[in-house]
């Protein structure tokens, strides 16, 4: 399916009807896409304050109200139980299920906390020229856990989660700037280069994701990445959580220019 074909709307409908269960990378390019994490207020609580000190991972868009499913600045009628191609569901670290919509999940404590993702740089990136290799392949994108350290709570601690993308050495230096911009996106890169020096071993088997073969002259460019939170509430075995499924995204109604101006 070509997203340029269909509207929000449209989109919106075939995900909320189990339809569209792939990545949204590349789907409605020019809207901000978020990662979803649904917690009981408490841990809610305390997982705000692990993203506030990770802003590079972590950017949070928005934060619903205990036991609401929508979040207004977000966009008009969300439905976070319904409007996410797939979730995945864990109890005490163990995942349980990978629902398409998680209405039996959803609980009068529940919190959904939305956070800023990677997809919404790609359009900047691809109207200046730039090609987005899982997008050409229509595939996922690379995500690999590191060993870059997150600033640790009391009930939060572990590594961070970074995307890939290769570019050329001559393109380097501007997808830099042009990221740089997008600081609710994860903003520029945290690394480039060689993998092993972030933990690293074989960018053939991503941790999340689909691999991508790089060229040659392809450079390997890491981003902060919000499947981040996925391995640090994986590892704190808290009794429920929910997230979005790696990859497959909540696309909000705005542009990354009105939707920073309404945080």
């Amino acid at each position: 399916m070509e997203s340029n074909t269909h509207t929000l709307s449209q989109i919106r409908q075939l995900i909320r009807s189990g339809e569209f269960t792939r990545t949204t990378s590349g789907i409605m390019p020019d809207l901000v896409q978020g990662n979803v994490v649904i917690l009981p207020k408490q841990d809610a609580d305390r997982f705000v304050e692990f993203c506030d000190l990770n802003p590079t991972p972590c950017p949070i868009l928005g934060v619903s109200e205990p036991g609401e499913y929508s979040i207004p600045s977000l966009g008009n009628a969300l439905d976070i139980r319904h409007d996410i191609p797939q979730y995945n569901c864990f109890e005490h670290g163990e995942l349980v299920a990978k629902p398409t919509n998680i209405e039996a999940f959803w609980q009068d404590d529940s919190v959904a906390i939305v956070l800023g993702c990677s997809f919404s740089f790609e359009d900047a990136l691809q109207r200046q020229g730039f090609r987005i290799k899982n997008i050409d392949l229509n595939t996922n994108i690379s995500m690999y856990e590191t060993s870059i350290a997150t600033n640790q709570t009391e009930h939060f601690k572990g590594n961070m989660v970074v995307t890939m993308r290769p570019f050329k050495q001559h393109e380097i230096e501007d997808v830099i700037e042009i990221t740089r911009g997008f600081d609710k996106a994860h903003g520029a890169p945290v690394h480039i280069g060689d993998p092993a020096q972030i933990g690293i071993n074989n960018l053939d088997d991503p941790d999340y994701g689909s691999a991508v073969e790089l060229a040659e002259d392809d450079i390997p460019v890491f981003w902060g990445c919000g499947v981040t939170t996925q391995s640090i509430l994986r590892s704190a075995k808290l009794p429920r959580v929910i997230t979005h499924a790696p990859g497959k995204m909540l696309i909000t109604d705005h542009n990354y220019e009105t939707l920073v101006g309404r945080l």
